[in-house]
């Protein structure tokens, strides 16, 4: 016999809404990419509480395609990187700060080309999102760029970066296979391969 699904809600808790009311705030640490602050709030529900978190002024995330050899199996952009914090190289899609007063788009552009000096003449958002909202204040957004052409790269003297372009097929298995580990570039990549399934029934 299947089992039936409940039409309400598991928690018989209230529905709060609305923002929380900032009691005290102080800066607790400033670095360059980042702000930590300590704030005292009231959140909605009324639980008084202190809460640390990371000011960041959000990232932009570019997956590249190139679909012009096999449209069926299109080629991504990747880099490969050493990440401090990892303690290990990584292999990520590019991505980079949004600059205070830069739109997101033009963030994704410069970015894509510092980095990699790749150029798409098509661009469209795939996806906004929370990294780890419960301690980071930073939103990531996530660009398709597509009929992308090579460039010269304008990396930062502290970025030492491989390029790869792999097939999308390949890279899914990488993903499967515990290989990418970078939680942006695999939430991108299922994203993409979500609407081309979907574009396809």
């Amino acid at each position: 016999m299947a089992t039936k699904i409940a039409s309400k809600p598991i928690s018989a808790a209230k529905a709060f809404t609305g923002k929380a009311t900032v009691l005290k705030s102080k800066v607790a640490f400033t670095g360059k990419a980042f702000t930590v602050t300590t704030d005292t709030v009231t959140e909605p529900g009324g639980v008084t509480s202190t809460r640390d978190v990371i000011q960041h002024n959000g990232s932009v995330i570019i997956l590249a395609v190139d679909a012009s050899a096999n449209p069926a199996d299109p080629t991504i952009l990747l880099e490969r990187q050493y990440r401090h914090a990892a303690g290990r190289f990584l292999i990520e899609l590019p991505a980079g700060r949004i600059e205070p007063g830069e739109a997101p788009l033009a963030a994704a552009r410069r970015e894509l080309i510092e980095e990699t000096g790749f150029r798409a003449k098509r661009w469209s958002r795939l996806v906004r999102y929370y990294a780890s909202p419960g301690f980071l204040a930073e939103t990531m957004q996530v660009f398709l760029a597509e009929e992308i052409r090579p460039g010269i790269a304008q990396p930062e003297p502290d970025e030492k970066i491989e390029l790869l372009q792999l097939p999308l097929s390949q890279v899914l298995a990488m993903i499967d296979k515990g290989e990418i580990l970078d939680g942006k570039t695999i939430l991108s990549v299922l994203k993409l391969e979500r609407r081309r399934l979907a574009g396809n029934s």
